[in-house]
């Protein structure tokens, strides 16, 4: 019998996405397009899902490029990568959600994942109804079910709501019972990806528990976290994704080290990219036309470590006068997409000239949990009408290590504020 439980062999996914047209200066130019048009348009549907001929077609992106690797049986495999690396749509094409474009993919053993917050759950259902929806799936019984559901139940701590509709839970309460479901009903192989990106710390420190004593029981697991931490604890060998490819597979000693060394040569947000994108809006009468994320040296990064200093720095240029003008911040958990921590509104200043610019400054100390946290800037008026907004700069805010505490209803007030407003 073989040993093999996953093997992936030239594996790729590739979508299309929609590219800038050229414009058309001219009256008849436009006059042609508007008749030709639903033509084109047309022709673009039907090649939505035909790659045969891609050389050089800016509307194709890679999330995945031949991919190549073997996972042994019992194995517990780390999968990192920054934002955008491929790590989600690899457990995706793992979990059968998501067909792969090209490659052959072999799993000898039942499969049972966690994913995105809600993934597998039907809104609708009860929490109990679910456990029997996703057990059945998975091709158990009803006996063997029901020999698994209380203690099921126990684990995700949420008996009380357990016969209330799956679509009235927060992000915390279907983790917890996604998490419970995927670790309980006897899967050959775990995929789980962020679990302890949502839930208290009490929470995060069970799952591992559970998923150290499924590990110990021969299963395979395959774990994507930025915690290097838990990774250290809990896997035995590493993969690390970089661009959609294959970077390393091996130690998971070393998958960390160059996991930490790729967070450093990532490239930071061109705000000019931004200006048509759908990540930026606003009346554009003032505008930030600089941001950086600096460490308590002046460092620019976006990775940072428990307790350590978090400096947001940003610059603001005024290009129609204005009585006055407000900022604020927030981070999003990236997993959940719920807000984690906030400022309160912090005033520019008073009659602002156009042409005027102001830098600022604002620090806080990091109690995130790791994972990732998008980070998203606002410029308004007194009435709250939005001038500038940014809906997340790239790369996102990294919190690599340590186990910290995901605050809602961060109080800027203690744990922040601007070190610095100057006019320059």
């Amino acid at each position: 019998m073989s040993d093999v439980a996953i093997k992936v062999e030239n594996l790729s996914k590739l979508y299309r996405i929609g590219v800038e047209h050229q414009k058309s200066d001219t009256f008849v130019s436009n006059l042609v397009k508007l008749f030709t048009a639903p033509i084109s348009n047309f022709k673009r549907i039907k090649n939505l899902s035909n790659f045969k001929d891609i050389t050089d077609d800016p509307s194709i992106f890679a999330a995945l490029s031949d991919i190549n690797f073997e996972v042994k049986k019992g194995e517990i495999l780390a999968i990192a990568g920054h934002n955008g690396a491929g790590k989600s749509t690899l457990l995706k094409i793992l979990s059968r959600i998501t067909e792969p474009t090209s490659g052959q993919i072999e799993i000898n053993g039942r499969v049972s994942s966690l994913l995105e917050v809600g993934t597998g759950f039907h809104p609708e259902l009860t929490g109990r109804e679910n456990i029997y929806m996703n057990g059945t799936i998975l091709g158990m019984r009803k006996k063997e079910i029901d020999r698994k559901l209380d203690e099921i139940i126990a684990f995700s701590g949420i008996s009380k709501h357990i016969d209330t509709p799956v679509k009235f839970y927060s992000s915390g309460m279907k983790v917890r019972l996604g998490f419970s479901v995927a670790a309980h009903l006897e899967p050959e192989i775990l995929i789980i990806d962020e679990v302890l990106a949502v839930g208290d710390v009490a929470f995060q420190k069970k799952c591992l528990g559970k998923m150290d004593d499924v590990a110990h029981s021969g299963k395979t697991i395959l774990f994507v976290s930025h915690n290097m931490q838990a990774v250290r604890a809990l896997c035995n060998s590493g993969l690390l994704l970089k661009g959609g490819t294959v970077f390393y597979r091996g130690s998971v000693e070393e998958t960390t080290i160059l996991y930490d060394k790729t967070l450093r040569e990532q490239d930071f947000t061109n705000l000019a990219e931004l200006t048509s994108s759908d990540k930026r809006r606003g009346l554009g009468t003032a505008r930030f036309n600089a941001i950086d994320l600096v460490d308590s040296v002046g460092s620019v990064r976006n990775y940072y470590d428990y307790k350590e200093d978090i400096i947001l720095k940003a610059r603001v240029k005024i290009f129609e006068d204005m009585p006055t003008l407000f900022f604020s911040w927030m981070l999003r958990s990236g997993y959940s997409g719920e807000p984690v921590a906030s400022s309160l509104k912090h005033k520019i200043g008073n009659n602002l000239k156009a042409g005027e610019e102001f830098e600022f400054e604002i620090k806080f100390q990091n109690i995130l949990r790791p994972g990732e946290y998008p980070v998203y800037f606002w410029l308004g008026d007194a009435s709250l009408n939005p001038i500038d907004v940014i809906d997340g700069i790239t790369p996102p805010l990294v919190i690599t290590s340590k186990m910290g505490i995901e605050v809602i209803g961060f109080d800027p007030s203690v744990n922040s504020g601007v070190i610095t407003l100057e006019k320059i």
